[in-house]
């Protein structure tokens, strides 16, 4: 027997596993959190030029006298809009020589600031305001993103390879550890690079801590049911990302909003009498009782009974049948179709993180902005799921990459032809972008799994995972590409970005074959033949899960976000 014969017995989602998989949901929240944090404690706020000399300066104006101080010392500019702002890395370079209390000499040259004041009406004090990562040292938030999203790149494979090694849970269970420690430790960082090596390993125990949770309980969950088990934990991840909009709208130091967010995580330590061992890796590695004892767990609470003995070597079936990732490359057709699904899974996830990361430099509130752009991921994924099934992967793909690209794209033209009032149609755009984004984040998994044979799936979806990850690296320079340029542009030039990247990896798309209600391929030949006309009668496959096939071995991508 295989493995998922089990499932005809205890049930594809019975009890048991329904409170496994809500268990191993809640990580989810937490990891979404940190995901995005960096919206909030890497807030850029407006700032200026402090007067020199002025120990008391403020951002706002503390009146007249305060004024003219500034009329001294800070040049005017416009921004986007044409409307005049104070300079915010200059100031004049001898802006008060006094020869009496009557007269003042003013000299037109400009210099950099000495230091700097911050509108303190949105944030109290955010990172970048405590070590003022502005001006000439803003890239170094970009920096500081780019380094969360290698941490995960290295947690992905390193804690994949540990979880083959040791377990499932164990491998969880350090990332527990991990991720509670270097989350509670950020909060009281005050140096640069002691903040990137902690933001690494918090990318790094993210992808340690939503996996190993996820895969422990997908593997307890029947084939017909993965699917929308997959999409489901987005939910969870939304919910994560409406938690800390809250916390942080009420907890506006950095420091206090980190902290707050992150001491709940040392709950998830409670996790190692909670969950069970992977049943199927406890097989893989030959422990048959170990994994029998789980599954007659999961039988006597789903009500059901079982024979007292259910693997050994005579009765499992252990198929591993294995080929080489670079085997899909030695055809013409199998190049091209791997090449689209690396370059759809690159550009996805670029275009999803840069979207999220982008909400800040945005016009208007930025909590609301926050919330509304959550509520529009919210929306996608139930989309999703009334839709995949019914429209299709390919054009469901395709059409959700188009969607978000068209509507980044269409910013540019409140931005040419508007004023400062309609503000609001970029943010609209911006969130119907991140709609199509999200969308196709959570299509972009099923749809690539099912069209990698079985015998190179897990190998597949890793090197998916892989591009995943540089996309999200590259994601934080292009969304903060508005800050780093002056002028109309500034706003629209990420948007411009994402969108003309969405629609040229939805464009290449269409070239890939439906998988929708297909035999799936198995071999390395069935994947050269499909995508031709099939009538035959479509099989549910292990998507989530390491198969038999692959002799259990963990794919470093079992879900889209980490």
């Amino acid at each position: 027997m295989k493995f998922d014969s089990v499932f005809e017995y205890i049930g594809e989602f019975g009890t048991y596993q329904k409170r496994i998989y809500f268990l191993v949901c809640l990580p989810a929240i937490s990891t979404a959190i940190q995901m995005l944090m960096a919206v909030f404690i890497l807030n850029i706020p407006d700032h200026r030029c402090g007067i020199p000399g002025v120990k008391n300066d403020t951002f706002a104006s503390q009146g007249p006298v305060h004024d003219s101080l500034l009329n001294y010392t800070i040049p005017w500019m416009k921004d986007g809009n044409g409307d005049p702002i104070r300079a915010s890395c200059e100031r004049y370079s001898e802006n008060l020589t006094s020869t009496s209390s009557k007269s003042v000499v003013w000299n037109s040259s400009r210099t950099g600031c000495t230091y700097w004041v911050y509108d303190k009406s949105v944030f109290k004090e955010t990172f970048v305001t405590e070590l003022n990562l502005v001006c000439n040292q803003k890239e170094l938030r970009s920096h500081a993103n780019m380094v969360l999203m290698g941490g995960i790149l290295f947690g992905a494979l390193g804690l994949g390879l540990l979880s083959d090694a040791v377990g499932r849970k164990v491998a969880f269970m350090m990332s527990v550890v991990v991720h509670a420690g270097v989350c509670i430790g950020t909060s009281f960082v005050t140096n640069f690079y002691v903040f990137v090596a902690l933001r690494f390993f918090v990318g790094a125990s993210n992808a340690g801590l939503f996996m190993g949770a996820f895969v422990i309980g997908m593997e307890l969950v029947g084939p017909s049911k993965r699917t929308f088990a997959g999409i489901v934990i987005e939910i969870f991840w939304c919910l994560g990302l409406f938690i800390l909009g809250g916390v942080a709208y009420a907890l506006r130091d950095w420091h206090h909003l980190q902290l707050a967010c992150s001491v709940p995580t040392v709950l998830f330590f409670s996790y190692y009498w909670l969950i069970p061992e992977s049943p199927r890796w406890l097989l893989s590695k030959g422990r048959y009782a170990e994994a029998e004892a789980i599954i007659q767990k999961a039988a006597q609470v789903n009500g059901v009974k079982l024979p007292d003995k259910l693997f050994d070597k005579d009765t499992l079936d252990e198929n591993k049948s294995e080929a080489k990732i670079w085997e899909m490359f030695t055809s013409p057709k199998l190049l091209i179709r791997s090449l689209i699904i690396f370059i759809n899974w690159l550009v996805v996830s670029m275009v999803y993180y840069g979207l999220g990361l982008n909400v800040g430099n945005l016009g208007g509130d930025v909590f609301l902005n926050f919330t509304i752009a959550n509520i529009v991921e919210l929306v996608s994924y139930f989309l999703c799921i009334a839709l995949l099934d019914r429209v299709g992967r390919k054009l469901l793909h395709c059409g959700s990459m188009l969607l978000g690209g068209v509507a980044c794209l269409a910013t540019l033209f409140p931005v040419i032809y508007g004023t400062s009032g309609h503000e609001w149609i970029t943010i609209t755009l911006s969130m119907i972008g991140k709609l199509g984004a999200s969308a196709a984040f959570a299509i972009i998994y099923v749809f690539a799994a099912e069209l990698f044979p079985t015998v190179v799936r897990n190998s597949g979806m890793g090197a998916s995972s892989f591009c995943a990850r540089i996309g999200g690296m590259a994601s934080p320079y292009i969304a903060d590409l508005g800050t780093l340029v002056d002028g109309e542009f500034s706003k629209a030039l990420p948007l411009i970005v994402f969108g003309g990247s969405a629609i040229f990896a939805g464009i290449l798309s269409l070239w890939l074959p439906e998988t929708l209600d297909r035999v799936l391929p198995e071999t390395i030949d069935d994947a050269k033949n499909f995508g031709k006309r099939n009538t035959g009668r479509s099989y549910e496959m292990n998507i989530n899960t390491p198969s038999e096939e692959t002799d259990g071995k963990w794919n470093p991508c079992f879900d889209e976000r980490l």
